[in-house]
């Protein structure tokens, strides 16, 4: 297996664990029934979903670092910083 297939097999594996953690968490709030336990799940998820970007970002980094120039890498970095930095609350 290439270099290049394992950071893509990462990437899809931690995909695909964030969209699991959602799935469950969707369960977990219809099975409570109740507001306050829907908003702790959801707060939760708050952190999972930022964690899952940078942690695929930084895989994608990773296999790109020798393939594209240092002044695109600084922009793909940036980009990924000013998501997260939008996206606070």
């Amino acid at each position: 297996m290439n270099a290049d297939l394992k950071l893509v097999v990462g990437m899809s594996f931690l995909r695909f664990l964030s969209g699991t953690i959602e799935l469950i968490a969707a369960l977990l709030m219809l099975s409570s029934m109740n507001l306050n336990v829907a908003m702790r799940i959801n707060g939760l998820l708050g952190f999972v979903g930022p964690t899952i970007l940078v942690l695929v970002s930084t895989l994608g980094l990773v296999g790109l670092a020798g393939q594209v120039s240092l002044h695109k890498l600084t922009f793909i970095i940036t980009g990924v910083i000013c998501i997260l930095v939008g996206t606070r609350s």
